[in-house]
């Protein structure tokens, strides 16, 4: 979520180029957005020139590529969950005393095997993979004139459809996570998805086309990872 809306905090301003013109351009453009340009390029000749199928095609094999860091963030935060009651006793016990707070929270960490920095570290490489598949779509300028389905992927969807879709599908993924957070942590919940849906109506159709996808990706991966093994746990319990 935080990789999207940092996605879409980026200019709107930005020249639309040529994949070969790209190599021209900084370090990032050159060395990193050029290559997903191009493999962008080279899906959409594979399917007669279809940029919508070459973006799903490309955020299929991003998002398979970095599973593995996925999961591993994803184990890391349900570890540090299941120790939340324990570290908020902690927190009670020792309110007037942080340096021991953080002594006996520490000590947690260590007895449960847990790096509290382990479920960032893979979220911080998966930005900039991210960001440079972002700004691959929305820097082609084979893209911005492609027309797909009822859209033109260059101009924002004027029926509003990809702009809902995203918006539905982001609180879809960001509901099926495991999480204890309360209050305003779970008003981000219905907000988030607000603020997709007015990045979206603004973009270029292709952004929010990929927000679909990769949400999409997020949803069936999160259905396998927790609610059907959340559902074979409860069959698991012997019955009373």
């Amino acid at each position: 979520m935080l990789v999207v809306l940092l996605a879409g905090c980026t200019s709107t301003t930005q020249a639309s180029l040529t994949t070969e013109e790209m190599k021209n351009g900084g370090f990032w453009q050159s060395n990193v957005v050029y290559y997903f340009s191009y493999a962008l390029d080279t899906f959409a000749r594979w399917f007669g020139g279809e940029y919508g199928l070459a973006i799903l095609v490309l955020t299929l094999i991003v998002r398979t590529l970095i599973l593995p860091l996925t999961i591993k963030q994803m184990r890391s935060s349900k570890a540090m969950q299941e120790i939340q009651p324990e570290v908020n006793k902690i927190k009670q016990k020792y309110k007037d005393d942080p340096k021991k707070q953080q002594e006996e929270t520490m000590k947690l960490f260590q007895q449960h095997s847990i790096n509290p920095l382990a479920g960032c570290l893979p979220l911080l490489i998966q930005m900039p993979v991210f960001i440079a598949l972002y700004n691959s779509i929305y820097m082609n300028i084979h893209i911005r004139e492609h027309a797909f389905l009822w859209m033109e992927l260059g101009k924002p969807d004027h029926l509003y459809i990809l702009p809902i879709i995203a918006a539905i599908t982001t609180f879809v993924q960001s509901k099926m996570m495991p999480t204890q957070a309360t209050g305003a942590m779970q008003m981000m919940f219905f907000i988030f998805p607000v603020l997709i849906f007015v990045m979206a109506i603004q973009f270029p159709a292709a952004l929010p086309l990929y927000w679909i996808y990769s949400n999409l990706y997020t949803i069936i991966q999160n259905y396998f990872l927790y609610k059907r093994k959340s559902g074979k746990n409860k069959e698991a319990l012997p019955s009373k």
